[in-house]
């Protein structure tokens, strides 16, 4: 299983602007073979939100960012106002996977 994060800055007074973006969004990667899971983070003490994608495999989420859904889910860009810096992707292979005890 692979997890996908794009740590997003967001510029300060934008940040229920995003949030609300996550709310409305179209939730089409639900639909994608290979998709397991979508957690969106909200910052503690930094700018930097972060959006987790848990995939199968890297095939899978390659197959989604090359998908129609993808293109329409990415459609309606937000104004360039709410970001105050470049997204930073990164992809990791889940090692280790840990939950407490019932």
């Amino acid at each position: 299983m692979i997890v996908v994060s794009n740590r997003i800055q967001v510029s300060k007074g934008q940040e229920g602007a995003f949030e609300q973006r996550f709310q409305g969004r179209a939730r089409l990667v639900e639909t994608m073979p290979g998709f397991v899971r979508l957690e969106i983070l909200r910052p503690v003490k930094s700018d930097y939100y972060v959006v987790l994608t848990y995939w199968e495999s890297a095939k899978d989420f390659e197959a989604w960012t090359e998908s129609p859904q993808f293109r329409e889910a990415h459609s309606q860009r937000p104004p360039k106002e709410m970001f105050a810096g470049p997204n930073v992707f990164e992809m990791h292979e889940i090692v280790q996977h840990v939950e407490r005890k019932a």
